[in-house]
């Protein structure tokens, strides 16, 4: 699933690497229904593109500047979770793009639980200590 809210991250000449470590450039793009169709320079067939799905990435000093209250999914991942006590709840594994709202990933004692991001439920987001503290409505976290 792609990460990206900046619509001009992919102009022609844009790049992006490959997790083979190729630099790719951005050739064309277009959109189609709620997607964008992007054309790389010497990708040139369908079965080529399908095989990049999911491979792409961009470099963290070419991320926009987040609010203090905004993070990349990649920096949650590997944070503890606790709850208003301090009580250990897990550890965040990824985070879900959701319908609503993303849903934090956390490999908790009782297998994986998925909690929604929300400020209600999300109370704490320190990557200094990286920790998230988690205020769980009854029953959330059952198994």
């Amino acid at each position: 699933m792609p990460i990206s809210d900046d619509p001009g991250r992919f102009q022609p000449g844009a790049s992006v690497v490959h997790a083979d470590g190729r630099v790719l450039t951005v050739e064309t793009n277009r959109g189609h229904g709620q997607r964008l169709l992007i054309k790389f320079e010497g990708i040139d067939s369908r079965a080529d593109a399908e095989r990049c799905r999911g491979t792409l990435y961009i470099g963290s000093n070419e991320l926009r500047r987040l609010d203090a209250d905004e993070y990349w999914p990649h920096e949650l991942a590997g944070c503890s979770v606790v709850d208003l006590s301090g009580a250990p709840v897990g550890t965040v594994v990824g985070v879900v793009p959701g319908a609503a709202q993303d849903l934090l990933a956390i490999d908790a004692a009782a297998g994986e639980r998925l909690v929604p991001i929300v400020k209600d439920i999300v109370v704490k987001v320190d990557l200094g200590d990286r920790k998230v503290t988690i205020d769980p409505p009854d029953g959330l976290l059952d198994p």
